[in-house]
Order: structure tokens, then sequence, then C-alpha cells
């Protein structure tokens, strides 16, 4: 095959056509300890804290990306994906294999166009570089982006010169949050919409040799469905929103490579821009843990109206490359959930309320990550974190208890790229 040099190393012409192509990959085991056997929501998941709950998981992913480029009239078309295989320890009993096909980007770029599964323009720090347990037990922090998964966008960017660009992107709706109470303090339903509209996200950023900074912006559909089964009425529609900023320093007079990176995101009606968007509950004997995390909540009374939740959520974290064969990160993030006094009173009954319920909620995590570079494109690492949730007060002292762990988690990757 021929040689392409026009898109860097690694490029090769498709036989027969003016199409260069990098084909590449990596394969990556990783192992967790006291994520709940969840290593996607993490310690504070629906954990019964008994025999019954899975403390060590694994997960191995296998993924082969391909990168095509061609010159036109308008610029490069270029077409790109990683897809592969992933299989996780998924039950204590046996320890029975869930293996299933994993895309993370498939995507086509053309004359500022990007089109199919990427990242969302309201990313920016890049969790997953710094902490392994951001793709997993990391549930807060401004930092919680699409960036690992991908997510499925339509976006344009504009070059404004000088690094500047601005993206506006009609992304799939970040949602499925609003809930319904039957009664005050009674069961709640997820009864939130069926998707009407996408989300709506922008930003404008700057990227140069100093580093990076971001202001971003999104708009989310956080309407609910009907008051009851009858299907007779529902609460007015209602949009949430969020907004965040970010910035990456390079700090190479502290090590080559070494930078800081720091985001903070706030939203209403849109949690998941924030966090997550996961409900945390833990048991520990007779008491409970909980984290309500909700775009909105209404109660079944016909004329109730939809309650926004307000978040906000920050991460930060910096990268120090001691040689060439090792690193360090440190990290940390904090989110913060807040619901409106008539929010509370449809979550918890009015006596509770009498006794200071309140489902306020908040978490933060602090942790390290240290990887080793034994040879070029393999990496051994291990992450480890402590998380604390303070949790919503029940209104009973016997029932509502706030709780911490520890997480860690080993990952072995070797990259193959040419």
């Amino acid at each position: 095959m021929k040689i392409c040099s026009l898109y860097g190393a690694g490029f090769y012409y498709i036989p027969g056509t003016d199409t260069c192509i990098k084909v590449g990959g990596w394969v990556r085991m990783q192992t967790q300890y006291n994520v709940n056997g969840n290593s996607t929501n993490g310690p504070f998941a629906t954990n019964v804290q008994n025999r019954t709950t899975t403390d060590y998981t694994t997960r191995n992913r296998a993924y082969i990306t391909a990168d095509a480029r061609s010159q036109t009239e308008y610029g490069t078309l270029r077409s790109y994906f990683a897809a592969g295989t992933s299989g996780d320890n998924v039950t204590a009993a046996g320890g029975n294999q869930n293996v299933a096909a994993s895309f993370n980007r498939a995507f086509v770029q053309f004359a500022g166009f990007t089109a199919g599964r990427a990242i969302s323009a309201f990313d920016f720090t890049n969790t997953s570089v710094l902490a392994y347990m951001a793709g997993g037990a990391m549930n807060g922090g401004g930092g919680q982006t699409t960036g690992d998964a991908g997510w499925n966008v339509l976006t344009y960017t504009a070059q404004l010169g000088n690094g500047l660009t601005a993206n506006l992107s009609v992304e799939d709706a970040r949602g499925g949050n609003t809930s319904r109470y039957a009664t005050a303090g009674g069961t709640i339903t997820a009864a939130g919409v069926g998707t009407k509209m996408p989300d709506f996200v922008g930003n404008v950023r700057i990227d140069q040799s100093w580093g990076s900074a971001q202001v971003m912006g999104a708009i989310h559909d956080a309407s609910a469905t009907y008051y009851d089964a009858a299907f007779a009425a529902h609460p007015g529609n209602k949009l949430g929103y969020a907004f965040g900023v970010g910035a990456k320093v390079n700090l190479p007079m502290l090590g080559k490579g070494d930078y800081i990176d720091v985001m903070f995101a706030q939203s209403k009606g849109a949690t998941r821009y924030t966090s997550a968007g996961v409900n945390l509950q833990i048991t520990q004997g007779g008491q409970s843990g909980n984290g309500l995390n909700q775009d909105a909540i209404y109660s079944a009374t016909a004329g109730s109206n939809l309650e926004l939740t307000t978040q906000w959520s920050a991460f930060g974290g910096y990268e120090h490359n001691w040689n060439n064969n090792w690193k360090t990160s440190a990290y940390g993030s904090y989110v913060k959930t807040q619901y409106s006094d008539t929010a509370n009173a449809v979550i918890n009954s009015a006596a509770n309320v009498l006794l200071g319920a309140n489902a306020n909620s908040s978490q933060w995590q602090i942790g390290s990550r240290t990887a080793w570079a034994p040879v070029n494109n393999l990496e051994v690492g291990v992450d480890v974190m402590y998380t604390k949730l303070n949790a919503a007060n029940t209104g009973s002292a016997d029932t509502s208890k706030d709780a911490s762990a520890w997480v860690s988690q080993l990952r072995v990757q070797r990259n193959f790229y040419p």
C-alpha cells in the first residue's frame, strides 16, 4: 500500500482511490473494587451492603478504529469509527459475563459539520484522561461529559480565527429523569415525556499554546407525561437548561506535558449536564443514605406544576509527568442537588417536613491515578478514590445517614496505533 502523507503518520491510500485510511485500536482490562458491582454508577447506586453485594468486578474492552479522509472542493471529507466489544462481570454467582457490541465513535465530518456519534458540544474537561473512575464510579463533578462513551450529535463548527471556534449542535436528549409522586412522601413513578425534541447545545472555545477555555450552554425538555392512568391531563411543559465554563492551562515549567483542568456547570431541569443523573441509595443496617437526582418532580394531584431541580457541580484535576514512563494525576469533584420548597413538600410527607425533612443532597470525591508505561503504547495504572454522600434528610434520625466509600481500579491497556 502507498503511504499517504497528507494527514500525518499512519495513513495509507486505499488501493485504486484517492482516499487515505489509518487503522488502529486498543485492548483494555480493568478490575474495580467496592463499586457495588456496577462499574458505571458506583458504590451509592442502590447498594444494600450485605452478602449479596458484589465488591469485585471486571470489565474487558477491545476496539478497532478506522479514520478515512479525502480531499474535496469543500475541504476534507472525513469518516471515523471506534467499535468493538465490552465484557463485564455482572454477577457475584459464577462471574457471568455480559458481552455486547460497543460503539463510542461513528461520525462523518464535512464542510464544518460533524454528524454521528462523537462528543457533545457541552463537553470540555476530559475526565477519563485524569481519572479512570470518571468512566465509572464518579457520579458528580462538572467533568461529567460524554467524551468516553460518545453522544449522537449534529454539530456545526465555525472557525473564527486565532484558535477561536463556535459550535452549534442538535443532540440526543439527556433526559428521562422527570418523576411523579402519587402522594406526598409516597411512591415515585418515572414520568418523563417521550422524546419530543432534541437538546440544543452551543459553545465558544479558544485553543492556543497556553491551553484552552470554553463557555457552553444547553436547552433540554424536562416535560412530563400525565397526572394519572386516565391520561386526561398533564402538567404544563417546561424547558430545562444548563451552562458551564472550563479552562485547561499547560504547565510545562512543572513537567513536560503537565497541565491543570477545571470545569464548572449549573443546571435547572437538566441534571445530566451536571452529574451522571443517577438516584443514589445506600443501606447501612437500618439506616439509608439517599440522593434523589431528578430533572423535575410533580404531584399526581391534578393541577400540580412541574418543579425543576437546581444542580451545580465542579471538577478539577492536575496531571504531572514524572518522566516518559510515569505520570500521576490528582482530581476532585463536587455536586450539589437542590429542590424547591414546593418540590420538597411533594417528595416528603407533611409530618416529615415538620421534622426537618429536606430532599437536598450533595456528593464529593477526591482521588489520584498513577500510570506506568513500561514500553510505548502500554499503560498499567491504579486509581484510588474516596467518595462521600451528604444524604438527604428524611426527617427521621434513624433512617437518614450520610455515607462514604473507598473505591479502586486497576487498568491494563495496550494501544496499537500505526
